[in-house]
């Protein structure tokens, strides 16, 4: 080969390289505004949760939510859909079929969704009317598993003691109406006409193990503090 033309070769080759490196991402390379785990985030839902053990410690909920897998979805909960929310739980959404796998003891972390969709109470804010019903089409089988990490309901100004176990309610009179239309006032929605167009949704029976809230003793984390003499206003 020309002297010449093999140092040119040899040249470029190393040019080459130089450009394929520098354009490998580094390990310490952070992802742009916009990329990360935020930006995943393809559903938003609004619906109530309860402290397990306790039905009358409801609070109104706005979840962010991501599929992690096809039968997994994850989710952020903030305790309303403002600039300045506060972000006071986490909850895994996972498949009929992934919970039936699931342990006796592990399944009984974990509540059924079926009455709250068919109820109307879980709502898909901003969503079309065609959208949200697809999206509670796949949700309406489904199981979930929620930590409350803040009590703001007890007026808690820091995120405070232990993560509580959060249910979801199973029938009709256990959540509070008051709360239900507040919410619906607030969203500018009809729970109830909402509940009309979802009968024909194709809820099946609610898994064995799930809900297990129903049995006494319910599952909850002790938390030591007191309760407060009265409960400071919440916003």
């Amino acid at each position: 080969m020309n002297p010449a033309l093999k140092k040119l070769l040899a040249s470029t080759g190393a040019i080459l390289l130089a450009l394929s490196l520098e354009a490998q991402p580094s390990p310490h390379d952070h992802p742009a505004p916009g990329t990360g785990p935020l930006a995943s985030v393809h559903a938003h839902l609004c619906g109530f949760h309860f402290y397990s053990g306790d039905l009358s410690r409801a609070v109104s909920v706005h979840h962010y939510c991501s599929h992690l897998r096809a039968d997994v979805f994850q989710c952020i909960i903030y305790d309303s859909d403002r600039p300045d929310a506060r972000l006071v739980g986490v909850e895994y959404i996972i498949s009929e079929a992934r919970f039936n796998q699931l342990p006796a003891e592990e399944k009984k972390l974990w509540h059924s969704h079926r009455y709250e969709v068919m109820s109307g109470q879980l709502v898909a804010p901003g969503a079309s009317g065609p959208a949200e019903h697809e999206l509670m089409k796949e949700l309406v089988n489904t199981y979930g598993k929620t930590w409350q990490l803040w009590q703001v309901d007890r007026g808690d100004e820091l995120p405070l003691g232990l993560p509580q176990l959060m249910m979801g309610f199973t029938a009709d009179g256990q959540a509070d109406p008051v709360m239900v239309a507040a919410r619906d006032h607030d969203l500018h929605i009809d729970t109830a006409g909402t509940r009309a167009r979802r009968a024909d949704l194709p809820a099946r029976p609610v898994a064995a193990g799930a809900d297990a809230w129903r049995q006494k003793p319910a599952f909850q984390i002790p938390d030591p503090r007191p309760e407060p003499a009265a409960a400071r206003p919440t916003r």
